[in-house]
């Protein structure tokens, strides 16, 4: 990790620190379970606990800058400053809660519209990723390298589905059954946060999402664009749609897919 600023060595170590607490916790049902916005969004203990402790630790590293974490909001800077930490202290909540072993804790840290850190680490894997702008994205000490296919008979995708796919007038549904035929592969994990992480490592040739949190793409986003690849997204309602993975299936992926019901704030 001699790649990275120093002072982003801790946030590694925290986002560490939660996947341990995780592992403590995994396949244990020693947590309580509720629900958040729909019945099918998963909140536990162990969410909460790993939110506290990651926002306790930057609010004492980084004590000027604002804090958004899903769990406890958005807290302002005191300063002037214009950086924000962004943090998904579970990603893949539903997996942890019925003992699937794809979750992710995810940090990242932006600067305005622009990402400059992202740590996600994947603790059942035991597998670190993480990335600062303009000096390459890694897993571990291997730098990684996202795809770079250019046919999507070739390609094995991911995507996933909102949490309230019940009521959405477009739950993705209709975009799998469209690209199902298209290409060699399509995976479903329940994980943003990971699915970014492969698709910078060129495991996953491309993706896409409807209606990510802001803490589910703020780290993997850049993990992919410093890894080679493109990632592109639209925000509505403070959701995010996107596409990311090989600038030529991107493309191609943004002509099959239906995000039109959803906005048009392209970044």
């Amino acid at each position: 990790m001699k790649t990275i600023d120093k002072s982003y060595l801790p946030v590694i170590d925290l986002a560490k620190e939660a996947g341990a607490l995780q592992k403590a916790y995994f396949r244990t049902n020693d947590f309580k379970i509720t629900t958040k916005s729909t019945d099918v969004d998963m909140l536990t203990e162990v969410d909460i606990a790993c939110d506290h402790l990651i926002v306790d630790g930057l609010r004492a590293l980084f004590p000027d800058d604002a804090i958004l974490s899903e769990e406890r909001g958005y807290q302002p800077a005191d300063s002037k400053s214009t950086y924000t930490w962004i943090i998904d202290p579970l990603d893949g909540t539903t997996n942890f809660s019925i003992g699937h072993p794809i979750f992710a804790v995810s940090i990242a840290r932006w600067q305005g519209s622009q990402p400059i850190f992202g740590v996600v680490y994947v603790p059942m894997l035991d597998e670190i990723y993480y990335a600062e702008f303009g000096k390459g994205a890694y897993r571990g000490e291997t730098r990684l390298t996202a795809s770079n296919k250019v046919l999507l008979k070739e390609s094995v995708l991911a995507t996933g589905f909102p949490y309230d796919r019940a009521t959405a007038a477009n739950n993705n549904s209709e975009n799998v059954a469209a690209m199902v035929p298209k290409v060699k592969g399509l995976r479903r994990l329940g994980a943003a946060a990971y699915d970014l992480c492969l698709v910078a490592s060129g495991v996953y040739d491309a993706y896409w999402e409807l209606r990510l949190g802001w803490w589910d793409m703020a780290a993997g986003s850049l993990l992919i664009t410093e890894a080679g690849g493109q990632c592109t997204y639209e925000i509505y309602e403070d959701k995010y749609n996107l596409v990311a993975g090989a600038p030529e299936l991107c493309r191609q992926l943004k002509e099959c897919i239906n995000m039109t019901n959803y906005g048009s704030q392209p970044r």
